[in-house]
């Protein structure tokens, strides 16, 4: 082969490999972001759960007055509360 000839097989074979697109990895698929939802409770819902999540201890604690008061409000523990205290008074 002559000079001339190589210079020209490795000049094409120089263009083939530009022209040709390189091989490229297959793609991976990515993962959707996790979708956040944001929940907002008002100050009612924030007392109703905290009062909700009282000990026995405190309810044994606090006053009969207390009690009466936050039963009247809703309070489904100071309402059973109550009801156990009548009971106990009936059964006497």
């Amino acid at each position: 082969m002559s000079a001339i000839q190589n210079i020209q097989a490795s000049s094409a074979a120089a263009v083939a490999a530009v022209a040709a697109p390189a091989p490229q990895a297959p793609a991976r698929a990515q993962a959707p972001a996790a979708a956040t939802d944001t929940v907002e409770i008002s100050s009612q819902a924030k007392a109703a759960l905290q009062q909700s999540q009282s000990t026995p201890a405190q309810e044994a604690a606090e006053s009969p007055a207390q009690t009466a008061k936050e039963a009247a409000t809703g309070d489904a523990q100071a309402r059973a509360k109550l009801a156990r205290e009548e009971a106990a008074k009936a059964a006497h």
